[in-house]
């Protein structure tokens, strides 16, 4: 059972099928643009959305909100430097503004940064940097559906052929992403990281951990590796931290929390620096743009999310919603971590094109079938197309993320998430593609409009801008009329063989 009991409740919002899609329809088939109130399980993140304790709700009301050296400040300083090793620990407002100011302070225009997977924000500071960041995922991370332990990790022999080829004098930093959230939350093993470590130290680069989710890393490290398996999730997180040089904190993740970060440094000099871009943009050190109240909740729960009751009921709670998925036929990125689920879209989907987004066709379905808002990671995310809406670069994989709030849902909440999947795979064929109508330069999964296409044998899908193909009044038409089609079969009820829908 979870290792806590319910002291208050919110009120889940009850929509129609109908509202849905025309909530969909509203906001351009972007799940980031519908407002709370139209989602009923919300998987879109498990960034800020978990549930506060009773303990930090009154560490909060003791929060000291002087501007300069409060004693909120003094408290976190310590207990993240008792954690981390690190003696320089500038706090920041989530971790993305931790990225914003140590590349600011670090990289130049044309250096490169290694990482076994950088997440999204992180890429986009370093391109925004003039950087290039390049990924090193470990090989058994391309087995998908194969239980190996620890995909996480970074290849080894790339990181060594990177430090040691023509590129090296650019290289400005290696980042280890703990856990590896880009390759389906699969985590980092202690002797990837050590070794990783060992080539750093060697070549003079910096390395620094992507720590927000360290204490699910540690707690998996503990179950899975077996030089670990006696040891705490505080022991394996305080060694993890002492092999880097740095870390880059989410605490809306692991600090469970709903706004925070910090940026932990053992070099003087750089932290000088990073210490100034703080000041200039996210406020003086001792608050980095947090409330008093918001440093004293990451300080206790950095020592929550370290209990291993907490992280085996988090486990437990993943399996369970793993195993319901299974039943459905979804193939999974396997084994499942802690904070998300990563189906595999592109597999169920087999008629929807890469370029037409069979993870956000997924994810749009389950939204429209229960109300559970989800996240693609596919090639919408990573994707690249020309003008006529064909692929340039397609991802890796087409997977649909499931997110897992921390401790916000109940088993019947998770098996509502797997009834409704149910239902969307009994009717799989009739999901529509997406084209984007509306794009953005970076990040544009957060912000791009979308329409549905149909595609499959024998139906004409939407392309690219009519004048680009020469259409006539006859295919312009039919481009409207296989619109009008792709839309009512996104409203389109399933089929339910006599079977109660979910």
């Amino acid at each position: 059972m979870e290792p806590y009991r319910i002291k208050a409740v919110e009120p889940i919002p009850t929509t129609t099928r109908q509202q849905r899609v025309s909530a969909l329809d509203r906001v351009g088939y972007n799940l980031f643009g519908l407002r709370a109130e139209e989602v009923m399980i919300d998987l879109l993140t498990d960034s800020g959305t978990g549930a506060l304790s009773a303990a930090q709700w009154a560490a909060g009301v003791a929060g000291d909100e002087s501007y300069a050296g409060s004693r909120s400040f003094h408290r976190f300083r310590e207990a993240v430097e008792e954690l981390t090793s690190y003696p320089h620990i500038l706090p920041v407002h989530q971790g993305r503004a931790a990225e914003r100011v140590l590349f600011s302070a670090l990289l130049v225009p044309g250096q490169i940064t290694l990482s076994n997977t950088h997440f999204d924000t992180t890429r986009a500071n370093v391109a925004l940097s003039g950087c290039q960041a390049r990924d090193l995922p470990c090989p058994r991370a391309r087995n998908l559906h194969r239980p190996e332990p620890f995909k996480g990790d970074i290849d080894l022999d790339g990181l060594a052929a990177q430090l040691r080829g023509p590129d090296s004098s650019r290289i400005a930093l290696v980042i280890m992403t703990l856990t590896n959230n880009g390759e389906g939350g699969q985590p980092v093993s202690m002797d990837n990281l050590a070794r990783a470590a060992a080539l750093c130290r060697e070549h003079g680069v910096p390395l620094f951990l992507d720590a927000a989710r360290f204490a699910e890393n540690a707690y998996l490290v503990t179950q899975c590796e077996s030089a670990y398996g006696g040891h705490s999730p505080t022991d394996v997180a305080k060694e993890a931290f002492r092999l880097a040089d740095g870390c880059l904190m989410s605490a809306k993740k692991d600090g469970i929390v709903h706004i925070g970060g910090f940026l932990g440094l053992r070099d003087e000099a750089l932290a000088r620096r990073c210490e100034l871009t703080l000041i200039a943009t996210e406020g003086f050190p001792t608050y980095g743009g947090l409330a008093g109240r918001d440093l004293e909740m990451i300080t206790q729960g950095l020592t929550e999310a370290l209990d291993p009751r907490y992280l085996r009921s988090r486990a437990e709670a993943a399996a369970h919603l793993a195993a319901l998925c299974r039943g459905t036929g979804v193939r999974l990125v396997e084994p499942p971590g802690l904070h998300a689920l990563y189906l595999d879209a592109g597999h169920l989907l087999p008629h929807i094109a890469p370029h037409r987004f069979p993870g956000h066709a997924l994810a749009c379905a389950l939204y429209v079938e229960g109300g559970i808002r989800s996240v693609e990671l596919g090639s919408l995310y990573l994707g690249k197309e020309d003008s006529n809406g064909d692929p340039v670069v397609s991802a890796p994989y087409e997977l649909l993320r499931l997110a897992l709030p921390r401790r916000t849902y109940t088993r019947t909440h998770l098996d509502h998430v797997g009834q409704s999947l149910e239902a969307v795979v009994r009717n799989k064929d009739r999901v529509p593609g997406y084209r984007i109508v509306e794009d953005a330069p970076l990040l544009r999964h957060f912000r791009a409009r979308l329409e549905p296409v149909l595609a499959g044998p024998g139906i004409v899908g939407t392309t690219g801008a009519a004048p680009d193909h020469g259409e006539g009044p006859d295919d312009r038409s039919e481009s409207a009329q296989n619109r009008s089609r792709a839309r009512r079969a996104v409203a389109a009820p399933p089929a339910t063989d006599g079977r109660r829908p979910a």
